[in-house]
């Protein structure tokens, strides 16, 4: 009697292992897949009326999910913008507000202090990966993306080392490794499809585990450089013969290359639209892996972009009209540099083919994924979740205002009140400083300045302003 009680306790056992073994996708807390292109502008994706470019897996995205018209990137530039997304705060209380850079390689390190959005994910047991482009501490440093919350990290960690697509080298995690064929000179492995492998491979590992994967795609950064596959060769005959762009002395792989040039290119139409539509590849790569895996019902996909469009390396944005309705570019505060895509896609959670006009920011994010896994949202961040948004359910808070500043071209800060919006240049000299006004509503384009007939509405947001600033040791061009 004492071994068949044995014997029924381990078949018990093994028959609740072998559930566990075959439970379906569905039983899993829901994955979430961050997919973040580099300067890609409002203008440059078919569904919002991009002309020659096809993004035909990013369209239907946004056909089978939510598009949300007035999302805004944290800055109009890279490392500032990812410090805002992963830490909840935006450009006035995040750490890190500029692309500081740290020789020979690497930028001024994220503290591993603060609760950050991978953080989240990974105490609760996610498994978490980062493919693409880091830009927010070097390794070893407190910046580190493991030391930020991230299993795993592939690609470049450097957002200099990552204007080049052809590196002689990227990094796993603390493991430096050598790309075959690319030694600064020669060009042989393009770095962006070996990050591309890695990401699918991290979806197919973790298949029978909830993960978080964040994808920040390095393209369509400068320099404009894609393989001269299919995706080239349609281009360029679409566009027939162009004015080449020539790069500086340093931009060209060689004896003389300087890391952070962008080198020369032949057809820079047909060139950036291939890196485009590569994207837009990589896109429906990652939504076949899914499918092929089972996990797409329970994966809610998320794409937008750092910041505006750029204008580096011979891109031609004028002739793509890459940033669409707006005025300005990447560096600008103008809606042109920060008011981004965003597409989110989780079948049969978020309504197909829908639209939402909700106002929401990067520093959105941390309270909104950390509000969909069910975890409690750090205290004294700036982001509210717009979960209910996305979802369709509940009540939905909203921003009294969004506060962007940035350090770079004589300091630029910029307040988003309602539909009133104030943009302030060349701060750092107060004898120099430009005050601009706009009422989104009538003038999205922001080419009537109405600071002049509303100087009552430019006191009141000028307030906000300093408000919102709080002072910092390392970015202060507005304390001193």
């Amino acid at each position: 009697m004492k071994h068949h009680l044995i014997l029924f306790s381990v078949l018990i056992v093994l028959s609740c292992q072998g559930k566990d073994q075959i439970r379906t996708p569905s039983e899993f807390p829901p994955n979430v897949i961050f997919i973040l292109a580099d300067d890609l502008g409002y203008g440059d994706l078919g569904f919002l009326g991009q002309q020659y470019i096809e993004t035909p897996n990013i369209d239907r995205l946004a056909a089978d999910g939510m598009f949300f018209t007035q999302h805004y990137a944290g800055a109009p530039v890279c490392a500032p913008s990812r410090s805002t997304l992963i830490t909840g705060l935006h450009t006035g209380h995040t750490p890190v507000r500029g692309n500081f850079e740290v020789k020979p390689e690497g930028q001024y390190p994220m503290p591993d202090t603060l609760m950050t959005l991978s953080k989240i994910f990974q105490e609760a047991g996610y498994a978490t990966g980062a493919f693409g482009k880091w830009g927010l501490g070097f390794v070893g440093t407190s910046g580190d993306p493991s030391n930020q919350g991230f299993d795993q990290f592939y690609g470049y960690n450097c957002q200099r080392y990552a204007h080049r697509y052809y590196p002689a080298y990227l990094w796993e995690n603390q493991t430096k490794v050598d790309l075959p064929g690319n030694d600064w000179t020669n060009k042989d492995t393009y770095a962006p499809d070996l990050i591309q492998e890695k990401t699918l491979e991290f979806i197919e590992r973790n298949k029978q585990n909830p993960f978080f994967l964040f994808m920040p795609i390095v393209m369509p950064h400068a320099e404009l450089a894609a393989p001269e596959d299919e995706l080239f060769q349609k281009y360029r005959q679409k566009f027939g013969d162009e004015n080449p762009h020539q790069a500086p002395k340093g931009g060209d792989y060689g004896p003389e290359m300087l890391i952070p040039g962008y080198q020369s290119a032949a057809y820079p139409r047909a060139t950036f639209a291939a890196m485009v539509e590569r994207i837009d590849r990589y896109v429906g790569e990652v939504v076949e892996k899914l499918e092929k895996l089972g996990l797409s019902e329970n994966t809610l996909i998320i794409f937008t972009s750092d910041n505006g469009a750029h204008f580096e390396g011979g891109a031609d944005y004028d002739f793509f009209d890459s940033n669409g309705p707006f005025r300005g570019l990447k560096r600008d505060l103008y809606e042109g540099g920060i008011h981004v895509p965003l597409v989110v896609k989780w079948p049969g959670k978020v309504a197909a083919g829908t639209q939402s006009d909700h106002v929401s920011a990067f520093w959105d994010w941390l309270p909104t994924l950390a509000e969909l896994i069910g975890k409690e949202t750090p205290k004294h961040i700036d982001g509210i979740s717009f979960l209910p948004s996305i979802l369709g359910k509940g009540s939905q808070s909203k921003h009294s205002n969004l506060y962007w500043e940035f350090h770079e071209l004589g300091g630029r800060q910029a307040v988003l009140s309602q539909n009133w919006k104030l943009v302030k240049y060349q701060v750092k000299d107060p004898g120099k400083t430009t005050v601009e006004l706009f009422d989104l509503a009538a003038d999205p384009g922001e080419e009537v300045n109405l600071a002049s007939q509303f100087p009552e509405k430019v006191l009141e947001l000028e307030q906000l302003i300093r408000q919102q600033h709080q002072p910092n040791p390392v970015f202060n061009s507005f304390d001193q």
